[in-house]
């Protein structure tokens, strides 16, 4: 059992849907990562509040008025992380200023990122400022359990909180009385504040997506507010910019955004919902040991370990009943 809460432990945020990650084989005498996921039972599974979700519907692809909205999803990181951010997406959904911005870069292996391209309209009352201490976060008071010194060489060491991973350490110069900090993971499919050169933290309305390799060299260097968890093909397909850093160097390139809402702000029927499986149950410390050992019929050899990026924690969506 200490293998599998060691595995557990080491396990990655990013969510990604059970059927984006395997397409298992029909029969196999010993289950896939999807298998196990997709076995486990209702108790095994956490609802994610609307209330948590961010709904991003970009411009259809194809011209016509029965063209399909993109639709993108984002679950917003709990609290103690972030909060001040979140906050401020928060205000800026409710004051619909994302309606009419756009997507403006797109650099390939490491980030889509979005916002107003002109950087000239007036941001919402009301807005926080936030430090840069505010990039790690004290020890969560509900967090249970038990921390397993495993190697990163980002953080040295890695907990579960909520199904979100993270790295922590000593707080050194950080404000904190703990003697630990913790702080977020960038990894696929993450969101992240965009910002200017310190001390800017940015306010949450210029956002991106991590789309290639994990950059875990911005972790403690940005905000971290939450992570893609349905329509990340919408914004990881995307042409790439070809001017500095990827942005587009043509405006008809940037894709538009039809609006931002946080989902409660949805009529119910629209609301989206999902289910992340529990990181605290059975089941995850049974898939992450499968994503770390891979023994279904495909794997001539197990790894014996995998990258903290790659063991998303499986999310579903749930089938609103009629």
């Amino acid at each position: 059992m200490k293998h599998c809460l060691l595995a557990a432990v080491a396990a990655l945020s990013l969510a990604i849907p059970v059927a984006a990650q395997d397409a298992p084989p029909p029969t196999a005498e010993i289950p896939s990562p999807g298998e196990i996921a997709a076995a486990a039972p209702a108790k095994d599974w956490v609802a994610i509040a609307p209330s948590d979700l961010l709904v991003m519907d970009l411009a259809p692809a194809a011209k016509g008025k029965k063209a399909p909205v993109r639709r993108v999803v984002i679950q917003l990181m709990p609290a103690p992380f972030s909060q001040g951010w979140i906050g401020n997406i928060r205000k800026l959904a409710a004051a619909h200023w994302w309606d009419g911005t756009s997507i403006n870069r797109v650099q390939d292996n490491y980030v889509t990122q979005w916002g107003d391209a002109t950087e000239k309209k007036p941001l919402p009352p009301g807005l926080a400022t936030m430090p840069e201490s505010d990039y790690v976060a004290p020890e969560p008071e509900d967090r249970f359990l038990p921390l397993f010194q495993v190697n990163d060489p980002y953080a040295g060491a890695i907990t579960l909180y909520k199904g979100w991973p993270l790295g922590f350490g000593p707080a050194k110069d950080d404000d904190f009385n703990s003697g630990q900090i913790y702080w977020p993971l960038h990894c696929y499919a993450m969101v992240g504040v965009g910002r200017n050169l310190s001390p800017d933290t940015g306010s949450g309305a210029e956002l991106y997506t991590v789309i290639g390799q994990a950059p875990r060299h911005l972790d403690r260097n940005i905000a971290l507010v939450g992570r893609v968890i349905s329509g990340m093909e919408h914004l990881s397909s995307l042409p790439r910019g070809t001017g500095p850093l990827g942005f587009y160097e043509d405006t008809k390139q940037r894709v538009p955004i039809a609006s931002i809402r946080i989902a409660t702000d949805l009529p119910l029927a629209e609301q989206p919902r999902f289910e992340y499986l529990s990181t605290e149950s059975d089941s995850f410390a049974k898939y992450a040991d499968a994503r770390e050992n891979r023994r279904d019929p495909f794997f001539i050899r197990p790894a014996g370990g995998a990258d903290i990026c790659n063991i998303p924690v499986p999310v579903r969506a749930v089938v609103a009943k009629k």
